[in-house]
């Protein structure tokens, strides 16, 4: 799909993916500070950065909203105009303070630019593209990393198509977890965790919305047609070494 046709789907839709922030970017960052972050700072502590984020493929924000409420500076990045409208909507009714650490950029994952200094963070989240183009994005994200950073990786796993509920139905833009360590084996990141995890789906309205909701309902498999389910996401978490 190339941006067009995501404004076209962000356009049928309000808050294609809900405001809730995913559930595995908040077991794995709710409590996550850079190496640089004094230890104790809480999060959002009023005036006090715990670094700079970088939300990849962002859409309509609820990630990078949810780590700008942490205390994170975030630049969210999307190829599609319609989301980072409705990212922007979403931020104007946010406190200052939160709203003052977020960023909107349209652009490309295989392509951004990045500040000289890198990221202390960078989630990408659901970027599911051919392996060719998601390798170039990861990889791009990986270098732009700050030392001691972390990158963390979510995304509809392989087997998900035949085991899981949802998710995108190509297998083209399906991976597993080490689909991603062999993408960046040669970027000197520390693996952390590379696991696959089962997410439910479609439980009750509001439950997990990290997915669209038509792709977490309504597919041909007995289950989903209870509206209910596990998906299964790949989950890879590596940080760049301090040195």
């Amino acid at each position: 799909m190339d941006s067009k046709d995501w404004d076209d789907r962000y356009a049928r839709s309000e808050l294609l993916w809900g405001i809730e922030p995913n559930r595995w970017v908040v077991r794995e960052l709710a409590d996550h500070q850079p190496a640089h972050t004094p230890s104790g700072t809480p999060s959002g502590a009023p005036g006090r950065s715990l670094g700079h984020a970088l939300d990849l493929a962002a859409g309509e924000g609820r990630n990078a909203i949810w780590l700008a409420a942490r205390g994170w500076e975030v630049t969210g990045l999307d190829f599609s105009a319609v989301a980072l409208e409705r990212a922007e909507r979403l931020t104007a009714d946010l406190p200052d303070e939160v709203a003052d650490r977020l960023t909107w950029r349209h652009g490309d994952a295989r392509s951004f630019d990045a500040p000289a200094a890198g990221y202390d963070l960078i989630l990408v989240a659901y970027l599911q593209l051919p392996a060719e183009d998601r390798r170039a994005a990861l990889r791009h994200a990986a270098d732009a990393l700050a030392p001691g950073a972390t990158l963390l990786v979510v995304g509809h796993d392989l087997s998900n198509l035949t085991e899981g509920v949802g998710g995108p139905q190509d297998p083209a833009v399906l991976f597993t977890p080490e689909d991603v360590l062999a993408d960046l084996a040669d970027r000197g990141l520390r693996t952390v965790r590379a696991e696959r995890v089962h997410r439910p789906v479609g439980l009750e309205p509001g439950l997990e919305p990290g997915h669209e909701r038509g792709h977490e309902r309504g597919h041909e498999r007995g289950h989903e047609r209870e509206g209910r389910g596990v998906a299964i996401d790949a989950l890879v978490r590596l940080e760049r070494g301090t040195a």
